[in-house]
């Protein structure tokens, strides 16, 4: 699961890649124009940003100069109807990772985001985890336990497979939801303890201690011997 950017001013295209890329369980938010996306990036973590060239006001070029001025770095995925060599080379200067010209298969945009998560050194969403016991295949969104499968909602998916990544790492509430749940959600930290305690409710087998432990004022993690 990642966090992804898409910014592009035609709306039905920002959320038509955004609802492809929503299938393989990313969490997707989409901006429309530069001045928005800008706003985001520069309050919200991302983990790939797939960003149009024409942009009406700042332009894709120019926000991807910016950010990576501002020390972002963020793989960036430029898409454009621009195909001469001299205006890919313009992009690809301007600090963007990857370069698709429109008209584009969806297929090949999702390819090339997972090439970038690769590349960035995120872990690829295809990738099985197993720990303690659990194994969870993002791929097929399947979650067992000892060999019992256990049904998740896609918030809970989204968050187990956020900290079966980061064992024993603790997360405060508002990164969690910096990186689970969209920016613009009108949820709080009570969202993630509700989330955890579900969690804790489908994954926890009773007279052992919970795997999803919570240390008072500081946060969660998921407790790996």
């Amino acid at each position: 699961m990642a966090k992804i950017l898409v910014v592009d001013d035609d709306k039905l295209l920002a959320d038509l890649v955004s609802d492809s890329l929503s299938g393989e369980y990313h969490t997707l938010e989409c901006a429309y124009n530069g001045e928005d996306a800008r706003e985001l990036l520069n309050n919200y973590h991302y983990d790939v940003i797939v960003l149009d060239w024409g942009l009406p006001g700042v332009t894709g070029v120019e926000l991807c100069k910016e950010f990576r001025f501002r020390g972002g770095t963020t793989p960036i995925l430029m898409l454009t109807g621009k195909d001469t060599i001299d205006e890919k080379e313009k992009g690809l200067d301007s600090g963007a990772d990857d370069y698709l010209t429109k008209p584009f298969h969806l297929k090949e945009l999702s390819a090339r985001v997972r090439a970038l998560l690769r590349r960035s050194g995120s872990t690829a969403p295809s990738n099985v985890l197993e720990v303690g016991g659990l194994v969870l295949d993002p791929s097929a969104h399947k979650l067992t336990r000892d060999g019992k499968e256990i049904t998740l909602h896609p918030k809970e998916f989204a968050l187990l497979e956020h900290l079966m990544r980061h064992p024993n790492q603790v997360f405060s509430a508002q990164n969690l939801l910096d990186r689970v749940w969209k920016s613009e959600s009108n949820v709080g930290p009570e969202t993630v303890r509700t989330c955890v305690k579900r969690l804790r409710q489908k994954i926890d087998i009773d007279s052992q201690p919970s795997m999803l432990e919570n240390i008072y004022g500081v946060g969660y993690k998921l407790v790996v011997d």
